[in-house]
């Protein structure tokens, strides 16, 4: 019988009001629910710098315990250690504490399995769900034990996540980190101390740095322009070479160059992916719907092979699995790696950056300046509608017979001579995203904006 409806299951993970949709019983229930789910022999827990996270934490461990599996507890962590951890250690499965950039007042959790693979929504995601809701336990004749290994862990990670540079290369920089008050500032502060062992002339600048529950500097969610001035005002002031901003579990990191400039996501995955493919001759490169033409560009440039995919984190990944991809990249500011079990990481980016820095010459703002006017774009524009299908569907039957191509791998795609579109529905919140890119600066992107609003009958946000 079921017990009560868990809310605070949604598209990709588990996040909800504090007391309203998740408490310490709840995460019990989810913790006890993996581990019988998997029948796992261990469970990687981590959590976040929120206000509840450890408690929460401590809730999912006795649950995992319970269920008959060992807890390897790595603390304070960000969502890429406890990925990697999983890896590390062999585990059968892994649980982050976090809400990354929601509301003070959420919380939640995201869930791997073995090698760091990401749940199966029928088969792992829903099964869970439907454990911890009717709590139909399994008896179990043994409990788990919990060990903390969150400096062994972290030590493992810290190694790496710097594999991915050629320390040799790197040149003194100054950088500006905004750590936004969440979990990054001792994971930053551990690698840069290997970097400092190992000799590498990198001044930092870090602002908002240790972890505050509070979040007295706001919730750190750097794709809020009303955020970024805080760390472009640092950049600009102490002449840094480049900054960068993460969220509150680092799994995502964003830049400013040397202007104080915001980077927008979709040309840092340029970047990155030019990287991978002087590395690598032909190798493929995963990357999203929304905005495609300047990966696609460099990608071709440099005889790799580009592959698209649906967004999401699942999609992603699967994938990169799927085609053996070096290098996958969101504009939403995930970057996901091969050599990293295939996950997303907030660090790994900057750490290339500064490589790429290094090596070329060429300041952060000189390397994307060419690619921004070359395939400029809108950045992602939300408009609320009040029947989301009827809109997308007036839309399609609008601008299909004037396109040179239509698909429908994520929402849908519209390519006409000189210009391009995405418009998908939200997984998470009932909107519209609208992406809209050019070839050069043909095109007035406010009156493509006002034309396809106004066929969809939304309001912008």
């Amino acid at each position: 019988m079921i017990l009560n409806d868990l809310n605070c299951f949604k598209a990709y993970d588990i996040r909800g009001e504090i007391g309203v949709d998740i408490d310490p019983g709840i995460c019990y229930r989810i913790g006890r629910a993996t581990g019988q789910h998997f029948n796992a022999g261990s469970v990687v827990v981590g959590f976040d710098a929120r206000e509840t996270s450890p408690a929460f934490a401590k809730a999912v461990s006795q649950g995992v315990r319970d269920s008959g599996a060992d807890v390897i507890y790595i603390g304070l962590a960000g969502t890429e250690e406890m990925y990697w951890a999983v890896t590390e250690f062999g585990a059968s499965a892994g649980i982050e504490i976090t809400a990354s950039h929601n509301p003070i007042n959420y919380n939640g959790m995201k869930i791997i399995k073995a090698r760091s693979e990401p749940l199966d929504n029928k088969e792992d995601f829903l099964r869970i769900k439907s454990l911890a809701e009717t709590e139909a336990w399994i008896t179990t004749t043994s409990k788990g034990i919990e060990s903390n290994r969150s400096e062994e862990a972290r030590l493992k990670y810290v190694d790496r996540v710097i594999s991915f540079v050629d320390l040799k290369v790197l040149n003194p920089l100054k950088i500006v980190v905004d750590s936004g008050n969440g979990a990054a500032g001792p994971t930053f502060d551990a690698i840069a101390r290997s970097l400092c062992d190992l000799g590498i002339p990198i001044e930092f600048v870090r602002i908002n740095h240790k972890p505050n529950s509070k979040f007295p500097n706001g919730i750190p969610n750097p794709l809020l322009v009303e955020n970024r001035s805080k760390t472009a005002d640092v950049v600009k002031k102490v002449k840094a070479d480049f900054g960068v901003a993460f969220d509150g579990d680092f799994d995502r990191c964003f830049f400013f160059d040397g202007n104080g400039d915001f980077v927008p996501s979709e040309y840092v995955v340029g970047l990155l992916a030019s990287v991978f493919l002087e590395r690598e001759i032909g190798a493929k490169i995963v990357h999203d719907c929304r905005l495609i033409w300047n990966t696609e560009d460099i990608v071709a440039s440099k005889s790799g092979v580009s592959i698209q995919s649906k967004t999401g984190h699942a999609f992603i990944k699967q994938k990169m699995r799927e085609h053996g991809a070096v290098y996958g990249g969101e504009m939403s500011a995930h970057h996901y790696f091969r050599d990293f079990a295939y996950c997303d990481s907030g660090m790994i980016p900057w750490l290339m950056i500064s490589e790429l820095i290094s090596k070329s010459g060429r300041s952060l703002g000189e390397l994307v300046r060419d690619r921004l006017s070359k395939f400029p774009s809108s950045g992602e524009i939300n408009f609320l509608a009040k029947d989301p299908q009827s809109s997308v569907e007036k839309v399609r039957l609008f601008y299909t017979p004037e396109a040179i191509s239509v698909d429908t791998i994520d929402g849908l795609s519209f390519t006409f001579d000189n210009w391009r579109f995405n418009l998908r529905r939200s997984n998470t919140e009932p909107l519209l995203r609208l992406n809209i890119e050019a070839r050069g600066n043909s095109v007035p992107f406010d009156d493509r904006i006002k034309d396809i609003s106004k066929l969809m009958g939304g309001q912008k946000l």
